[in-house]
């Protein structure tokens, strides 16, 4: 069971989270309408691209931040886990969004080496650097207001505007290269280092999102070292059906049978079973069965 001090601390983690969201999702919207009116005033595709980048960003953070809405929902007998998994449907979809986006950036880059268009380099050059002084104040409120390390919603939504940061300095590296030398490679070639770095953001989210969505083990967690544990407090003799999962990024869940010799105090076993799990592997939501030595399971046959 979780003690008050946890749930202190996942309530005060979520209040952030969704604050810090708020107020991203508010900068990166209103400067996504300047960049569209500057990308029109200046005639430059590569501000209207990058408009395109801050659409997704602005889409992602509201994703996430309704995600946190919709998992505060309570539990019911249909969702008996409530709605909290849903902050991983939206880190998923925020992955394959950064995917999308990469290969976009790498399909409109190969156009431009075909033929660079023609870019109002200075215009181009206030707007993007007025971009990245936004994306880095939002990502600096995402780091420092929510919890990017732990919560794979929160480092989806960060790594979106991570991605929008690293193309504002392409954007910005670009104009100068044109503006100084007329060089209008340089715009789809910064298109494409970026897009590198965002196609592995976005793969990497992807790949732990769908690795939480088949149930699979938290990191965090040895199995090998869990089972151990369990074999080495008194009258355990066997350990099976273990499993450990997650709900979301901070809701592990953990479940086993133990064969127990009798007699031996069932309760005062269960205790201590589960403060090695809560206090060694952070395992707080915790089921266990335990069996006598003579005890059979029976597996119906379908």
């Amino acid at each position: 069971m979780m003690d008050n001090h946890s749930h202190h601390d996942h309530s005060h983690s979520h209040t952030s989270n969704k604050k810090a969201l708020f107020i991203s999702f508010i900068l990166i919207t209103t400067f996504m309408i300047v960049e569209v009116i500057g990308g029109f005033w200046t005639n430059s595709l590569a501000l209207l691209s990058d408009a395109g980048h801050m659409l997704s960003d602005a889409a992602a953070l509201g994703l996430s931040l309704l995600a946190f809405k919709i998992g505060e929902s309570s539990a019911n007998s249909n969702k008996t886990f409530g709605y909290r998994r849903f902050e991983i449907l939206a880190a998923f979809l925020n992955g394959v969004t950064l995917i999308a986006i990469s290969l976009y950036i790498f399909w409109e880059a190969a156009n431009r080496f075909v033929e660079p268009p023609e870019v109002a380099s200075g215009g181009m050059l206030v707007i993007a650097t007025l971009g990245l002084f936004i994306n880095i104040l939002v990502a600096w409120i995402l780091m420092r207001g929510g919890d990017t390390k732990n919560n794979l919603n929160m480092r989806s939504a960060f790594l979106h505007v991570l991605g929008d940061l690293l193309g504002s300095v392409g954007a910005i590296a670009a104009g100068l290269l044109i503006l100084f030398f007329n060089w209008y490679l340089a715009d789809p070639i910064a298109s494409v280092l970026v897009a590198i770095l965002v196609l592995i953001s976005g793969w990497r989210v992807t790949k732990d999102a769908f690795h939480v969505l088949m149930e699979g083990k938290p990191a965090s967690v040895d199995i090998v070292k869990v089972k151990h544990e369990l074999l080495s407090l008194e009258g355990v003799k066997d350990v099976h059906d273990l499993h450990v999962w997650s709900i979301t990024s901070d809701f592990l869940s953990f479940s086993c049978h133990l064969v127990v010799s009798d007699p031996i105090n069932r309760d005062q076993l269960l205790q201590e079973a589960s403060y090695i799990l809560e206090s060694n592997h952070g395992l707080k939501h915790v089921t266990i069965q335990i069996e006598g030595d003579g005890y059979v399971e029976c597996h119906p046959c379908y």
